[in-house]
């Protein structure tokens, strides 16, 4: 195989429309880091910004032709270093298609990967149906990036990931070739499961240029419980209690610091002296979410909490699911992040919540931690001055800590952010050798030359 050296960009750009293939140093800047701001991140050589399947297949029969390096990209949201430029290589941008179409007899929409969660959610809605995974970042975000990670979000505890809402795929490999996977089909076991193995396989395996999605009707109304608690503790022994006896459409944990944070960014009243707020929500039909309002009310009191509120108030409810929703943004005014995305079995959560409030006392620096508390995943914000050389150092000690308090407690490393590049030495701790080693004949069939999305995963 020829070295990626060689590789002639104009030959690139000649299988490709006027202008897809962009090298001005500017624009490739952009390119460089997504969300997570993974410093080893590389100014790419190029950038593609493909329009059609037909775009992604050139671009990699190119780039496996001469053994470049690939990184397939969304939005760039990438919590977890998975979309950052690569030394010598090119980033395959799919923001540029941007095709739906809802068909509201078999509830499916088609739809490229450059279309925005938001957009797909907006889509749906014209036609009265509803496209339940809800990402913080659903704004910004795209349903590729999201497919690309099994991306999660607030209501995933009662209603699923993004894997449980894709149907179908249309994915080029890495040789340029085309595959349609799964479709428009409620139930289909013909062959193996591919779909789901290019589900949350973070660009490695192959670029996803078109995703058949399963919509649900309409959410019904949500009611809202608001609790706050004296002790960080206190509140995840609520959540366990909750979810011992029902499922509710919402159930998130705020830390003081990170309530502090969202207060100090929205100003809506917040109670700064709290340690812990709940928020919970119930869209059963009728009477029955009035009943699991109170099941959770009195759960939380019974768990000590301080004040507990409810509301079937569908506005009042979202203001504070839209505090929830911010809290990355608002702690990241604080200081630089590291970003976890930890789980845990729920019985093991209220370990993992004051377990790591010990770590972050340990290395003396300020952990928010935020939590999709309802399945388990928690997502302890490190805050830090990447101008302070020893405090990045206890930032980065806290960051493996936490990763392996959470392997110790029989969770993951990951819960819907991905593995990316800055997780991927806990990888071998959590899954172990012989799963490492299918990972890799896996990605070996699929990319022999190994121009997908290097340094990810594996």
């Amino acid at each position: 195989m020829t070295t990626h050296l060689g590789a002639d960009l104009s030959a690139l750009a000649g299988d490709l429309p006027a202008g897809a293939v962009v090298t001005d140093p500017d624009i490739l800047a952009g390119y460089r880091q997504d969300r997570a701001q993974d410093p080893d991140a590389a100014v790419p050589r190029a950038v593609v910004r493909a329009a059609s399947t037909a775009d992604v297949q050139a671009t990699l029969r190119w780039a496996n032709a001469y053994g470049v390096p690939v990184v397939p990209r969304g939005a760039g949201t990438s919590l977890s270093g998975g979309s950052g430029g690569v030394e010598g290589g090119i980033v395959l941008s799919t923001e540029k298609m941007r095709a739906i179409t809802i068909d509201t007899t078999t509830r499916t929409a088609v739809a490229q990967p450059g279309l925005l969660n938001v957009e797909v959610k907006k889509a749906a809605a014209e036609h009265g149906l509803w496209y339940p995974p809800d990402p913080s970042s659903f704004e910004i975000c795209t349903i590729g990036g999201n497919a690309a990670t099994n991306a999660g979000g607030l209501c995933c505890v009662k209603y699923g990931v993004t894997t449980d809402y894709v149907l179908g795929l249309e994915v080029v490999l890495a040789d340029g070739t085309a595959v349609r996977l799964g479709g428009p089909r409620l139930k289909d076991v013909a062959g193996l499961s591919l779909t789901k193995l290019f589900v949350g396989s973070e660009g490695t395996l192959g670029v996803i240029t078109e995703v058949t999605l399963r919509l649900l009707p309409p959410q019904p109304p949500a009611s809202t419980m608001v609790a706050t608690f004296g002790s960080v503790q206190a509140a995840a022994d609520a959540v366990v209690a909750i979810t011992g006896s029902l499922r509710p459409a919402m159930l998130e944990f705020m830390d003081r610091a990170s309530i502090c944070a969202v207060e100090d960014m929205l100003r809506m009243g917040l109670d700064r002296t709290t340690e812990a707020m709940l928020i919970a929500r119930s869209d059963a039909p009728g009477a029955a979410a009035a009943g699991e309002i109170a099941t959770m009310v009195q759960a939380c009191r019974d768990a000590g909490a301080d004040e507990v509120f409810a509301t079937d108030d569908p506005e009042e409810g979202e203001a504070f699911a839209a505090a929830r929703r911010m809290a990355i943004p608002a702690v990241e005014r604080t200081g630089s992040l590291l970003l976890e995305d930890v789980g845990v079995p729920l019985p093991a959560l209220p370990a993992l919540v004051s377990r790591i409030a010990e770590i972050a006392d340990r290395q003396n620096v300020t952990v928010a931690v935020i939590a999709h508390a309802g399945d388990g995943n928690t997502h302890p914000l490190i805050v830090f001055d990447p101008a302070d050389e020893d405090m990045t150092a206890r930032a980065q000690v806290a960051f493996g800590q936490i990763m392996d308090l959470a392997i110790e407690l029989g969770g993951t490393i990951t819960g819907e952010h991905g593995v990316g590049r800055l997780k991927k030495a806990w990888l071998p701790d959590q899954v172990g050798p012989d799963v490492m080693a299918l990972t890799r004949r896996i990605k070996d069939a699929l990319d022999p030359n190994s121009i997908l999305n290097p340094g990810v995963v594996l």
